[in-house]
């Protein structure tokens, strides 16, 4: 095996490890350790970990050397505004070169997707949500843009959990406006408005996250106002109740 087959083989290892969690964001990542158990030099892992740092997986820090990458709290919200943009783009750019069969196959993808919804996993509709935008921008002929949208999702994948879990009620709106997307792809659309349609889908998970966002905090933050609310009620009854008590108590000795 030449070092570029055990560098591919390192990446593919750690890459794996990232995408399904096993190695959470923070988790350091030993280069001696995962080249012991891939029976490799430790070249070839440094190079597939520099690749890792290149897509945004993997940060350096001197001190503490190489782990996943963490997601800070506006994470989502700049990766969804730059993926709204560039997918947009990417997609308007590829629909001249998308033929009956892609289109087909992007049907074919909603449709599945379209079937979970009874029996909701929102993990597997992420993953065929990927496959059915996949259909629509891969054919995009800018490979700067491609570049940009495929490490746009590249760190989503990093957010470890689905949008759709949070709000699944997003999820049936999200097929229906595939559909229409495809429907403007197969009718010769203007470009501008194929990517102001591919952009509006992606801000409209974003905003619909957003909401959800906003109601969680609000929650949050009125839940100890309550318990405050409910125990200074409490008191003032105790107190009520005590003051009654000892009046009648003074009544009846009277």
């Amino acid at each position: 095996m030449n070092e570029e087959s055990k560098s591919q083989l390192a990446y593919r290892f750690i890459r794996e490890r990232i995408d399904d969690g096993r190695y959470v964001p923070g988790f350091r990542l030993v280069l001696g350790q995962i080249a012991r158990e891939l029976d490799v030099s430790v070249v070839p892992v440094r190079e597939a970990i520099r690749r890792l740092e290149a897509e945004g997986l993997v940060t350096f820090e001197r001190n503490v050397g190489a782990q996943v990458a963490l997601i800070k709290e506006t994470e989502y919200l700049h990766t969804m505004q730059t993926l709204a943009l560039v997918e947009g783009a990417a997609t308007s750019m590829s629909a001249p070169h998308l033929t009956i069969d892609h289109l087909h196959r992007a049907r074919e993808l909603n449709e599945r997707m379209r079937r979970t919804l009874d029996d909701f996993d929102p993990h597997r509709f992420t993953t065929l949500n990927l496959e059915f935008h996949a259909v629509l921008f891969e054919e995009c002929p800018n490979p700067h843009i491609l570049d940009l949208v495929h490490r746009g999702w590249n760190r989503m994948k990093m957010l470890r959990d689905s949008s759709f879990s949070f709000v699944p009620g997003r999820a049936r709106e999200s097929v229906d406006e595939h559909e229409r997307i495809i429907g403007l792809i197969e009718a010769g659309a203007d470009p501008i408005v194929i990517e102001l349609a591919a952009r509006r889908h992606r801000t409209a998970t974003l905003d619909a996250m957003l909401a959800y966002q906003s109601a969680h905090k609000t929650r949050a933050a009125a839940a100890p106002v309550a318990t405050a609310t409910s125990e200074a009620t409490s008191t003032e009854t105790t107190i009520t109740t005590a003051a009654a008590t000892a009046a009648a108590t003074a009544t009846a000795t009277e």
